[in-house]
């Protein structure tokens, strides 16, 4: 029993070394999807500035003929592939977050059932307790046993 309870406290141990790792990777995530949340946010709000702000199309064109090469414009970062990019990352959070919520969940349960292991286990003076009327009962059962041994004569022995 001794041995049971060392190694189900070294276990709970673990769980909780486990737990605690688990819960700062969580928050490290948590914090870096907020981060690229904010520069979202502040790349849409750019976005929607530029657009208020946004030349006309015909001096624009005119603009990147002259100061831009169309081949070296080819090499940037797409819009709408950026926007698929961030949706795939954001997926991916979501992804994470799950599973670190049914993780947490599981090590809850886990603790849960170990806590009502530990409560369902006999302390030691329970267990001594019981020890205790178990010797007596069987002393008791012995002693009577004799006497009806002793006691008999050959002929009931016979019988």
């Amino acid at each position: 029993d001794q041995e049971l309870r060392q190694d189900m406290e070294a276990k709970f141990l673990q769980i909780q070394r486990d737990f605690e790792k688990l819960s700062f990777v969580s928050g490290s995530l948590q914090k870096d999807s907020q981060q690229k949340q904010k520069a979202i946010e502040m790349l849409f709000q750019s976005l929607e500035k530029l657009q208020k702000e946004k030349a006309d199309e015909q001096d624009m064109l005119a603009a990147m003929d002259l100061k831009a090469d169309r081949a070296a414009l080819g090499s940037k970062v797409d819009c709408s592939q950026f926007e698929e990019d961030m949706d795939q990352l954001d997926e991916r959070m979501q992804e994470l977050q799950s599973e670190i919520s049914g993780q947490i969940q599981h090590l809850k349960e886990v603790q849960q059932e170990f806590s009502n292991a530990m409560e369902e286990k006999l302390d030691r003076l329970e267990l001594k307790a019981f020890r205790r009327r178990l010797d007596e009962s069987l002393k008791s059962s012995i002693e009577d046993l004799e006497r009806r041994v002793m006691g008999d004569t050959g002929a009931g022995i016979k019988k």
